[in-house]
């Protein structure tokens, strides 16, 4: 069944008006064009470097200390595949996992390499994550390791810091089998979910790529070439991402983007900061976090501004790249795209060092109690995903559905994850660690638990099927990927209320 911009779907007139009654009156027009379920419009919520035990190890249950926000599981809520028994008794790894209190919200980096992150799992023994990407303090890097050292990396919070999300999948749905598409730090997560694909890597030019690219794909945190904010080594990527398919559709569509407004434009910089976790000044926008610079046809390389707010989403001389301030612009306008892409601020992204649970908690709620006072909201969906692990400790290890043996892969010992398939794109092994997935919107189950095997091509996969899109080609991990659709349900009798939070305990509170 297909459903107009205004939630009817097309066809035979006795089903026209079944579904009409069925959706109700659903506000402002989109212009989004025919979609495959009543989601009209799509936000995804991108952040950093969480695993899914470093967020949800022990959900629904918390330790609730004094001095911490409660938080109390609802009467029938379904379990995870989470750290219990053995794991936190007799753990394999140098340390056991524990818990990380609210006061030690701000954490050191961990490692989270492509290879590394390899090391650490061992081939599917999960046992060496202290060795390979536990990271502490040094002298040359003094972050807060709480006199853990490396053992850091085996630490999870609870319900007491990372509230607002324990209340979310409470009220919404949840997966506890999302992966990261392949291994490796941020920049592969971010090609991944608008491409599926980490290959067709060229040389910008402006540094030395060798530690980021191996045999043409993306394995490091390269900046993107065509940025005149990328200040170090940059690659260029070849083929098409969801952007151009949404362009060919005439889709609006946008990614939005804390800092990108230049600082200056003569020439142009990025230097618009605020103050970090760890107290030290951070710049809003990374470079290597906006995954639409490094194609030619979705690149706004001078970071202009969009010619009008009723233009946004639309392909004027921003090309679908901007500010996250011009999201709000635009949606509080009535001009809410159909696919929006939001990536906070550096110093609210979850990032361990720079940023914290508690700094990208308020951001997210934020977020959410705003876009649902939108009209668009009874029509939307929000997904919350994450780019990579950070390396943190999860004890799931994912199918390995994209082998690779080049220098830089150690899954199943040294330059080898497998063996690529004959004709394959090497240096994309994966699945790689578990990570958080939410589904926020008024079409998910309710405190729903979803075990589908699925990863960051998932969410490109759910937009090219929503706006028949068609695939990628080349190689690309959407044709491979995990439906999402099991989070949701269209029943006409169905509808999720709003779930209103307080930004700063993450508690329920009145709209």
């Amino acid at each position: 069944m297909r459903f107009s911009p205004r939630g009817q779907p097309t066809g035979v007139m006795v089903m026209a008006v079944a579904t009409a009654v069925m959706l109700g009156a659903m506000g402002r027009a989109s212009g989004a064009g025919p979609t495959t379920t009543p989601i009209e419009h799509l936000i995804v919520i991108f952040q950093e470097n969480v695993s899914f035990d470093h967020y949800f190890a022990t959900y629904p249950h918390a330790v609730n200390p004094p001095n911490e926000p409660v938080f109390a599981a609802k009467p029938g809520t379904p379990s995870v595949n989470g750290l219990t028994g053995s794991l936190l008794t007799h753990n394999p790894n140098a340390a056991p996992p524990f818990r990380l209190e609210r006061a030690q919200a701000v954490t050191c980096d961990q490692n989270h390499e492509y290879l590394a992150e390899q090391q650490a799992f061992h081939a599917g023994l999960m046992d060496q994550f202290v060795e390979f990407t536990g990271v502490g303090r040094t002298a040359a890097s003094p972050c807060a390791d709480y006199g853990l050292g490396p053992s850091l990396v085996m630490g999870y919070f609870d319900g007491n810091t990372v509230t607002a999300l324990w209340n979310y999948a409470q009220h919404f749905a949840m997966s506890d089998n999302a992966f990261n598409t392949t291994f490796g730090p941020s920049t592969p997560g971010a090609l991944n979910l608008i491409a599926g694909q980490t290959h067709g890597a060229l040389d910008g030019g402006t540094g030395d790529i060798r530690q980021d690219v191996v045999d043409g794909s993306v394995i490091g945190d390269p900046q993107p070439v065509f940025d005149d904010c990328s200040t170090r080594e940059t690659v260029q990527m070849t083929g098409k991402n969801v952007g151009d398919l949404l362009n060919a559709k005439g889709v609006t569509w946008g990614w939005f983007q804390g800092g990108f407004t230049p600082s200056s434009t003569n020439p142009v910089t990025c230097a618009t900061a605020h103050t970090g976790s760890n107290g030290k000044p951070k710049q809003d926008y990374v470079p290597h976090h906006e995954p639409f610079q490094y194609y030619a046809s979705t690149a706004n390389p001078h970071h202009l501004p969009p010619a009008s707010i009723e233009l946004i989403g639309q392909g004027d001389q921003a090309n679908h790249q901007y500010d996250l301030s011009d999201f709000w612009a635009a949606a509080e306008a009535g001009h809410l795209p159909a696919v929006s892409f939001l990536k906070a601020p550096a110093y609210q992204d979850g990032h361990a060092d720079y940023s914290d649970p508690l700094a990208e908690q308020t951001f997210l709620v934020e977020t959410l109690n705003r876009l649902q006072r939108l009209p668009e909201w009874q029509k939307a969906a929000v997904i919350i995903a994450y780019d990579d692990s950070d390396g943190w400790y999860d004890h799931v290890m994912g199918p390995i559905v994209s082998q690779s043996n080049t220098s830089e892969d150690g899954l199943t010992g040294a330059g080898r994850c497998g063996t690529t398939a004959p004709g394959g794109y090497q240096g994309r092994c994966g699945y790689g660690p578990r990570l958080p997935l939410l589904v926020i919107s008024p079409f998910a189950k309710v405190n729903f638990m979803d075990h589908s095997v699925t990863d960051q091509a998932s969410i490109l996969r759910f937009i090219e099927d929503n706006w028949e899109l068609g695939r990628l080609g080349e190689q690309s991990f959407d044709e491979t990927a995990g439906s999402l659709l099991n989070l949701f349900t269209f029943s006409a009798h169905h509808r999720t209320p709003p779930l209103w939070l307080d930004p700063v305990t993450g508690h329920v509170r009145q709209p």
